[in-house]
This record gives structure tokens, C-alpha cells and sequence, in this order.
């Protein structure tokens, strides 16, 4: 039997359990972590010595290297939510697959969503399959969107319209499935049993930041195709940039590259209009609607409960939790075409009022004039 067969093994018995555990035992102390408790540090201690001793054995890769760098990636990452150091060796594990593979050398998210064939989780909490199985969704539900949207001017104008009808399904799934995440998911388990998962974490001297469930291409892929966001500008080159090395891998090149705008292939031929502001409105609504009802409630809310000395050092996926919430509010303004500075709400506005751009506006840049 292979050390990878006993390492996935290992990972949907011992360490679920373990973490399980732990993670019942936080929750009914309401705190985010519990120490100076014997039997809880003893548990702790031994998921960390048991799945090094699993981690450090694995020689050439078997089987999917992305795959394996997930498995490994969630080992280290529950060692940082409980706090306990993790070997170098194990760490050197991640590390190679990560390189070869020319990513950062953790888990993200499409290791529990999209690219886990294992059905792999941290726990066995309905609240932490709740928010895999539903972000999950969404990640379909954009990439069907995103799809549909590159193939746009490949095709015939006659057939362009059923393709923003199928982006729309696209995009009405993302939001059914955040409404449905929102229904279901319980704020105070997610804050204390789910997101400390998610936590930055050191793989060889480098910190590399949390995952985020943002972490997939076909997002961008939409705000770009629609012209509602612009590679040319700081703010949003920089989400790419550091987005780059956690997404899968065949997404790195659709971030490399930006899809045609259709904003301005709308405004010079007129044609679909309707539904290219459809698509528009359904993809502002979808992140607005994760933006207030599940961002807000669910993280920036019960971090007002925090106790001070751990304040300073709470965050959703690296910077301070201050600075991700005004970035993600700023991609609202942006998604949603609001009106504020730098937003496409101005070029938006003029195909609802049925005007016709300037020469000097179809440049494709997604910005106002």
C-alpha cells in the first residue's frame, strides 16, 4: 500500500476525528482556540507527529501532483489553526509539489471544492461541508458564466444572445447558491470552527497568505468580459497579481489572459443589449449579495467580539481584516457598476439610455468616461 493511500486515509479518519474534536471542544468554550489543556495539546500534538511521519515519506509523486499538494496542504493547515509547529520535513514536501507545479505551496480552496476527488474536509461539521458544498456551486456557477462570455465574438451575432442567456443561468446559480449558504451556514461556527482553517501559514521560511474562496479565474474572467473592471488599472492588476499563485494551475493563464470586452464591442454594434446588461446586473447582484449578506455577518460582525489580545491578529486570509474589507467592498463598487469613481456606471447608463459612445471612448479600457 503506498504512503499517498495512507495518507488519504489517514486524512478521512484520524485527522477528521481529531480535528472534530478539537473543534467542538473550542466551540463549546466559544473561543477560537483553547490552551493549557492536557488532553486538548496532547491531540493536538498528535495530529501533527502522525501526519508528519505520513507526510515526510512521500518520495516521487503519485498520481495528481495538484491533488497531493492539496492532501499534504491541509495537514499544514490544521496545524496552524491549532497551533503547533510543523516539521521541516513536512514543510520541504510542500514545498517541492508547490514549485513543480508553480504554485504556492499550501492548500486553497479548490482543494475542497472543485479539485477534491477525495471529498476531503478538515471536519465533519455540517457547517464546514455547508460552506465547501455551496461556494462550491458558485465556483460552477462562474465558470459556466465565464465560458459562455469568452465565446461571445467567436460566434454569430444570431447565437451571441444564447450565450449571454446561459452566462445569466450562470450567474442566477451563484446567487441561489449564496442564498442558500446564507440560509444554512451558523455565523458563530463559521468564525470559530471554519475560518481559523483558512488562517496564513509559514511553508519553508515564506508565509504564503490564507486560502480564499475567491481563488478561481472565471470571476475575473467576467468582470473583464464585461468591462467592468480593467487590467490596466492599480487596484485590480494588483488582485490579479496576487491572486495568480493560489488558483489552480490551468487557470494561471486565463489571468495572463483578459478576455474581449464586450462593453465596448455593445456599445459599437448595439446589438444584445438587453442582455448584456442583464448579465451585467446578475453579476453585480451575485457578489453584492456575498459581499452583505455573507462577508458582513459572518466575519466583519463577530470580529467585533474578538477579545483584544487577539485583535490585532485576526485576519480573513493574510492582510488585516480592515484591509480586506475595504478591498472587497471596493470590487462591490466595481461588479456592481456603482456610482462612484472609476466605475463602468457611466457606460452602463448610456447603453440603458440607448446612447452611442464617443470615438474617443471605444478604447475597451472598462473605465467611465
Amino acid at each position: 500500500m503506498s504512503v499517498v493511500t495512507d495518507l488519504n486515509r489517514w486524512l478521512a479518519t484520524d485527522f477528521a476525528d481529531t480535528n472534530t474534536f478539537l473543534e467542538e471542544a473550542y466551540f463549546a468554550d466559544r473561543a477560537e482556540i483553547v490552551y493549557e489543556n492536557i488532553d486538548l495539546d496532547q491531540r493536538k500534538r498528535a495530529l501533527r507527529d502522525d501526519g508528519a511521519a505520513l507526510v515526510t515519506r512521500i518520495g516521487d509523486v503519485e498520481g495528481d501532483p495538484y491533488d497531493l499538494l492539496g492532501a499534504v496542504g491541509l495537514y499544514l493547515a490544521a496545524c496552524r489553526r491549532h497551533e503547533v509547529d510543523v516539521p521541516e520535513s513536512a514543510q520541504a514536501v510542500a514545498g517541492r509539489l508547490g514549485v513543480a507545479l508553480g504554485v504556492a505551496p499550501r492548500f486553497v480552496f479548490a482543494h475542497l471544492s472543485t479539485h477534491n476527488p477525495a471529498a476531503r474536509t478538515f471536519t465533519r461539521l455540517p457547517h464546514e461541508q455547508a460552506f465547501n458544498t455551496y461556494n462550491g456551486l458558485a465556483v460552477l456557477g462562474y465558470d459556466r458564466a465565464a465560458a459562455a462570455l469568452r465565446r461571445v465574438p467567436s460566434v454569430a451575432t444570431s447565437l451571441a444572445g444564447a450565450l449571454y442567456e446561459e452566462a445569466l443561468a450562470g450567474l442566477e446559480a451563484v446567487l441561489d447558491a449564496g442564498r442558500a449558504l446564507a440560509a444554512e451556514l451558523d455565523g458563530a461556527r463559521f468564525f470559530l470552527n471554519v475560518r481559523p482553517y483558512f488562517k496564513p501559514h509559514v511553508v519553508c521560511g515564506t508565509e504564503y497568505r490564507g486560502a480564499n474562496a475567491g481563488d478561481f479565474a472565471a470571476v475575473n474572467d467576467i468582470d473583464l468580459a464585461l468591462g467592468l473592471c480593467d487590467v490596466g488599472d492599480p487596484f485590480y492588476q494588483r488582485i490579479l497579481v496576487e491572486k495568480y499563485p493560489y488558483v489552480p494551475p490551468e487557470d494561471q493563464p486565463r489571468l495572463r489572459t483578459p478576455p474581449v470586452n464586450l462593453l465596448t464591442l455593445v456599445e459599437e454594434t448595439g446589438t444584445h443589449t438587453e442582455k448584456f446588461l442583464a448579465v451585467c446586473r446578475a453579476h453585480g447582484a451575485a457578489y453584492a449579495f456575498h459581499h452583505h449578506r455573507l462577508v458582513v455577518p459572518f466575519l466583519a460582525k463577530p470580529a467585533e467580539n474578538v477579545p483584544p489580545d487577539r485583535l490585532a491578529r485576526l485576519t480573513a486570509s493574510g492582510p488585516p481584516l480592515d484591509v480586506v474589507l475595504a478591498t472587497l467592498s471596493r470590487l462591490v463598487d466595481l461588479r456592481a457598476a456603482r456610482d462612484r469613481p472609476g466605475t463602468a456606471h457611466g457606460r452602463l447608463s448610456d447603453l440603458r439610455n440607448g446612447a452611442r459612445p464617443q470615438v474617443s471612448d471605444r478604447r475597451g479600457s472598462g473605465l467611465p468616461r
